[in-house]
C-alpha cells in the first residue's frame, strides 16, 4: 500500500494508474477505522481497479461544542487495517493540503438547503456545508471513478449525491449498507465512548427503528404515531431523543400517504454520546452484521 500526504504525492501515484486506464474508488474517512469502514473498502475493491482511502479529520464539519479535539486519531492502527484490506493508496492530507489558505480563507461549498437543513442539519447547523466543502476538495484532488459512502450516515449520502449531481462531477456514488454489531447497534467511531451499559441502551436506538420500519412497511399505521412510539421506546431505555422521522428515501421530504420508498431516521443521546441511525421501511433484518 502506498501513502500520499500532499497533492503532488497523490497525483504522482494516480498518474500511472490513469495512463493504464485503471478505474479508481475513493473512500473518504476521518480515520479511527472499524469494520464498517472496511466494508466500504471491500465494496470499493469489488467495483474498481484501485482503491484510495482518505483519512482526514475535517474541522469544517464540527460545530461549536462538538468533539473535534476529542475525535480519536488512530493512524498507525488505521494503516495496518487498510493494508490488510488491500487498499492501494492511503491519502493522509493535513490541514494545509486541504485548506491551503486556512479554513477562514477557503472557498466554501454550501449544501443543498432542502436536504441539509432538516434532521441532522437542524441540530447541527452548517455541518453539511463542512461535509460538502471537504468532499468537493477530495473529489477534485483524487478525481475517482467511484466514491463510496455508507448508508449509516444516510442524510450525508443524499447530500453528497446531490452535490455530485448539481456540480456535474464525473463520479458514481456507491452506497454501502450499514454494518451492525450482533445486538443491532450500528458501527460508529463514537461507540467506543460507550461502556457496557451504554451499549445495551444504545442498541435500543436500532431496535426501535427496526420496529418502526416494519410497521411503516406494513402500511397499517400513521407515521406520526410510529415516530411518537419509537421516541417513547427510546426514552424508556434512558436515551435522550433529538428526533425520529419517517421521510422519503429519495429527498428526505415529508412522507405522504401514497409514498412507498420511505426511511426511518433518528438521533439520540446515550449519556454524553450522540448516535444516529436509520432503517428502510419494510426492512426488519439488519443490513449487515459482524
Amino acid at each position: 500500500m502506498q501513502q500520499a500526504r500532499t497533492r503532488e504525492q497523490l497525483w504522482s501515484v494516480l498518474r500511472p494508474w490513469r495512463l493504464a486506464g485503471q478505474s479508481t474508488a475513493l473512500v473518504p474517512t476521518m480515520g479511527n477505522l472499524h469494520d464498517g469502514h472496511l466494508a466500504l473498502v471491500a465494496a470499493a475493491r469489488q467495483h474498481a481497479d484501485r482503491v484510495i482511502v482518505s483519512i482526514y479529520v475535517n474541522p469544517a464539519q464540527f460545530g461549536a461544542g462538538e468533539d473535534f479535539l476529542r475525535y480519536p486519531r488512530t493512524l498507525e492502527d488505521d494503516l495496518q487495517r487498510l493494508e490488510a484490506a488491500q487498499c492501494d493508496l492511503a491519502f493522509l492530507p493535513d490541514d494545509r493540503t486541504i485548506y491551503p489558505r486556512g479554513l477562514d480563507g477557503a472557498t466554501q461549498v454550501r449544501a443543498a438547503p432542502a436536504l441539509a437543513n432538516v434532521l441532522e442539519g437542524a441540530f447541527r447547523p452548517g455541518h453539511f456545508d463542512g461535509v460538502v466543502t471537504v468532499v468537493a476538495r477530495l473529489l477534485n484532488l483524487a478525481a475517482p471513478t467511484i466514491a463510496v459512502f455508507g448508508e449509516k450516515d444516510f442524510q450525508q449520502l443524499l447530500v453528497i449525491r446531490r452535490l455530485v449531481e448539481d456540480l456535474g462531477y464525473p463520479v458514481r456514488i456507491l452506497p454501502v449498507a450499514t454494518v451492525r454489531e450482533p445486538g443491532g447497534l450500528a458501527l460508529s467511531s463514537r461507540n467506543q465512548y460507550l461502556d457496557h451499559a451504554g451499549r445495551v441502551a444504545a442498541a435500543e436506538l436500532s431496535a426501535a427503528l427496526r420496529e418502526a420500519a416494519g410497521r411503516i412497511g406494513q402500511g397499517k399505521v400513521e407515521r406520526r404515531e410510529v415516530e411518537r412510539e419509537a421516541q417513547e421506546r427510546m426514552r424508556r431505555k434512558g436515551l435522550r431523543v433529538d428526533y425520529v422521522a419517517v421521510r422519503r428515501s429519495a429527498d428526505l421530504g415529508e412522507a405522504q400517504q401514497d409514498d412507498r420508498d420511505l426511511r426511518v431516521l433518528a438521533a439520540a443521546w446515550c449519556g454524553a454520546t450522540r448516535l444516529i441511525d436509520n432503517w428502510p421501511a419494510g426492512e426488519t433484518n439488519g443490513p449487515a452484521d459482524i
